[in-house]
């Protein structure tokens, strides 16, 4: 996912961490978020942590090249979206394949990273 929001935020709106990082562990504490799920996404944004579908659609606001008009689908109620979201994150790796090894940043892209 992180690949997907790099290529597609033009802004660069966006920084990243590691959720097992000391950064991320006080930013989980900080959001009375669970310190042990460390296979989630989580975005905070305007002094609130989203996660899920919400996360999902809210970072599709601000990426470039016609992704934004899925933000539109936060209209639909949470309690639909999150089991079709944790569905989808069930097989993503049936559907889109896993990578046996992470893309190494540019200089620029580390500057996005805690």
């Amino acid at each position: 996912m992180v690949d997907f929001i790099i290529s597609h935020d033009s802004d660069a709106y966006f920084k990243f961490g590691a959720l097992q990082s000391d950064e991320g562990q006080a930013l989980l504490k900080e959001y009375g978020m669970s310190q042990s799920d460390l296979d989630t996404l989580i975005l905070i944004e305007d002094g609130k942590a989203f996660t899920h579908s919400t996360a999902v659609l809210k970072i599709y606001q601000h990426l470039s090249g016609g992704w934004s008009i899925l933000y539109d689908f936060i209209v639909v109620p949470q309690f639909i979206r999150d089991p079709l979201y944790d569905l989808f994150a069930k097989f993503r790796y049936k559907i889109f394949g896993h990578k046996a090894e992470c893309r190494i940043p540019t200089n620029e892209e580390r500057a996005r990273f805690m």
